[in-house]
């Protein structure tokens, strides 16, 4: 076979090509830190590095959502904790105002130190995040949690019930705050009963008022009616000579409660007291009810008790209802708060649980992808190395062979 000059020059340059292609591909490689430059190079290990860059990218986003679920939990378990002291204050000066010694004075001063606690818990109820949202309005955290009615002097709610909720693991999404209407508003007041009222007799004075509220807090729970009113009404009826029977809507209760009906003497009840007046009482009744449950927010109670507190004429059984209520409706709410930081204490320790499991997800993945892609840093040296050798040996025998032709030898 006979060779030709352009046989001879292409060979010579395809040899430079290819080595020059070689050496190339492992700088590529040093420089993109993988031996995987195309799919087409390893196929299955291809596939499998870009299903790990997937979940790499995933795990990262879920870090970055437990991050920000946890510095808002935080910011809310600090409003909580702070509201929570507030209210202990205003639960210590309601039972200091119950000091049958304080004078006007004394409950002025109390109502001014009640006031600057209403205002501190309103504004720790209306507090904004980083972002300018208010933390307590659920989905409209654009309007403000709460906000004074001038015309009723009540607190109002102006959010919804909605929670934020954010994703930290493929199964797991958590909320990163709490309704303010759950906290706050749907607080349960006092369970309380109508003010009695004499049906019949002679009676010329009756009274029903709560004188153990959690004995009467489990009568009322275990017996109120919601679907028949009417099963809310309760009769003392007094009969000849000196009895007395306490009925349900007209119905003898069971078993029956009976007794001897003196004139002014107590007549306990369910954690209620029951005094009827009048000497010629007997035969008669007396009615009262169970009152509706309500709900009421801390501001409003607060700010009712302050009236209560900077009135000089309100009667004392009136002002130990307002003490009364206050408390339960203080208690009630520190309750809510209670509950509230410990379901945010336990999604901290949630999140610290996936936070860290999802570390650990990263650092095999990243291993296995290394395994699978990552370039051996010697090999490739290594292989630059030759190819540079290589280059220069093509390069000089390819110098020197297309350079020789017949007119060299007639010289």
């Amino acid at each position: 076979m006979r060779l030709s000059f352009n046989m001879k020059f292409n060979a010579g340059l395809d040899g430079i090509l290819n080595t020059q292609q070689k050496m190339n591909r492992a700088q590529d490689q040093l420089t993109r830190q993988t031996r995987i430059l195309t799919p087409a190079d390893d196929p299955a290990a291809s596939a499998k590095v870009l299903g790990l860059n997937q979940n790499l990218e995933q795990t990262a986003q879920y870090q970055s959502n437990s991050v920000l679920l946890k510095n808002n939990l935080a910011l809310e378990e600090t409003v909580l904790s702070n509201i929570r002291t507030s209210i202990d204050r205003a639960r210590v000066l309601t039972i200091a105002s119950a000091n049958g010694t304080y004078t006007s004075q004394d409950k002025q001063a109390v109502a001014q130190e009640l006031k600057n606690i209403q205002t501190e818990l309103f504004d720790l109820m209306n507090t904004r995040n980083a972002e300018g949202g208010y933390i307590f309005s659920g989905f409209q955290d654009s309007n403000q949690s709460f906000v004074l009615n001038s015309a009723t002097g009540v607190y109002e709610f102006k959010g919804d019930d909605g929670q934020k909720a954010l994703q930290i693991s493929p199964t797991i999404t958590l909320p990163g705050n709490d309704s303010g209407k759950a906290i706050f508003e749907n607080v349960d007041a006092r369970f309380k009963t109508s003010a009695a009222m004499i049906v019949a007799g002679g009676a010329t004075s009756a009274q029903v008022s709560v004188t153990n509220q959690s004995q009467f807090d489990a009568f009322y729970q275990q017996t109120y009616d919601r679907l028949t009113p009417v099963n809310n009404n309760f009769n003392v009826v007094l009969t000849a000579p000196s009895t007395y029977e306490i009925q349900q809507n007209g119905n003898p209760l069971v078993p029956p409660v009976t007794g001897t009906f003196i004139p002014d003497a107590p007549i306990e009840f369910n954690g209620l007291t029951i005094k009827i007046g009048g000497a010629a009482a007997v035969p008669g009744r007396v009615d009262f009810s169970l009152q509706a449950p309500q709900k009421k927010n801390i501001l409003t109670t607060l700010g009712e008790f302050v009236s209560a507190l900077e009135n000089p004429a309100l009667a004392d059984a009136a002002f130990d209802e307002a003490i009364s209520d206050t408390l339960t409706q203080v208690t009630s709410a520190a309750s809510k708060v209670d509950t509230t930081m410990s379901s945010i204490g336990g999604r901290i320790n949630v999140l610290d649980s996936v936070f860290l499991t999802n570390e650990d997800l990263t650092i095999n993945n990243k291993a296995y992808r290394a395994e699978l892609a990552e370039v051996d840093y010697a090999a490739a040296l290594t292989e630059i190395t030759k190819q540079e050798i290589a280059l220069e040996a093509i390069s000089s025998t390819f110098t020197r062979v297309s350079g020789v032709s017949l007119f060299d030898y007639l010289r």
